[in-house]
């Protein structure tokens, strides 16, 4: 017990302790972060990296664009999910042609056509450039599907045929006794779907042809290989002794980081639930 413990707490630290120094260094000035005398405690406190962030156009623009790809992301994905999962958690005696499309889907896990031609779908219909690239393609997270078909596979029968007794269609039926009582599973997959969103990076560098709609992750990805000499500006000369280009990243970083982080408490605790129940049946 005492073993699994620590090797708990370990694992804990090596996830946490991170976070912690990128926070310290975006708290110190300039000089302390350069000289590396900061640890997990900011040297010379200062406000002024996140000032400065803050006041960045393009940092408060990427992040609108990421605010707006979640919720649309998040509202496709989910609704297409459970609209999906829902007849492929039928038995082939209601839906003969189920199995055939269950292994449809999966077949999409295991392979695809590759980068080039999923880039010249996209070109064709018209979405570069748009949120709906970041949206539109990956609009039915197949892994979450079957997580939840398998959910709903548990759910007792007896519900179901109370509710066809009762005159239920299949849309009331679903909406009004599967979702509510897949909230544990639902709440999994919603984490998965915000989080999947919010640190996508690549298909923002790939899809975006103008730096002013990338989102987020896409925006920080530039920042963290390159230089920002933006605070070389002579607007900015006054700020130079307490901040650089190393506490600025890790402001960013870290305000990046800080909503998901407020999220994933409050589901939390469905994650395991959800994920056992989703799993354990085929």
């Amino acid at each position: 017990m005492i073993a699994n413990y620590s090797l708990l707490v370990l694992i804990a630290a090596t996830c946490i302790l991170p976070i912690i120094h990128v926070l310290a260094i975006s708290f110190s000035t300039s000089a302390m972060a350069s000289a590396g005398a900061v640890t997990l405690w900011p040297v010379q406190f200062t406000l002024k990296s996140y000032e400065y962030v803050l006041n960045k156009p393009e940092f408060v623009r990427s992040f609108l664009v990421t605010l707006e790809r979640v919720a649309l992301g998040t509202l496709i994905n989910m609704l297409l999910t459970i609209m999906l999962a829902y007849p492929l958690s039928k038995e082939v005696s209601g839906f003969p042609w189920r199995t055939w499309y269950v292994w449809f889907f999966v077949l999409t896990i295991l392979f695809s056509g590759g980068i080039v031609p999923w880039y010249f779908t996209i070109q064709s219909l018209g979405l570069l450039d748009s949120i709906w690239a970041l949206v539109l393609p990956g609009a039915v997270p197949v892994f979450n599907v079957i997580l939840l078909l398998n959910f709903f596979r548990g759910l007792p029968k007896e519900l179901e045929e109370a509710a066809w007794i009762d005159g239920a269609g299949h849309l009331q039926i679903l909406f009004r006794i599967f979702v509510p009582l897949s909230k544990p599973s639902l709440a999994t997959i919603l984490l998965f779907t915000i989080v999947g969103h919010w640190n996508s990076w690549f298909d923002g560098l790939i899809l975006m042809n103008r730096p002013e709609h990338y989102p987020m992750q896409s925006y920080l990805q530039t920042v963290v290989i390159m230089q920002d000499l933006s605070s070389m500006t002579l607007e900015n000369a006054k700020m130079l002794s307490e901040i650089s280009d190393r506490t600025t990243k890790a402001a960013q970083i870290f305000l990046a980081a800080f909503p998901v982080l407020l999220v994933y408490p409050f589901l939390q605790k469905y994650f395991v639930k959800g994920i056992v129940l989703g799993s354990v049946k085929g």
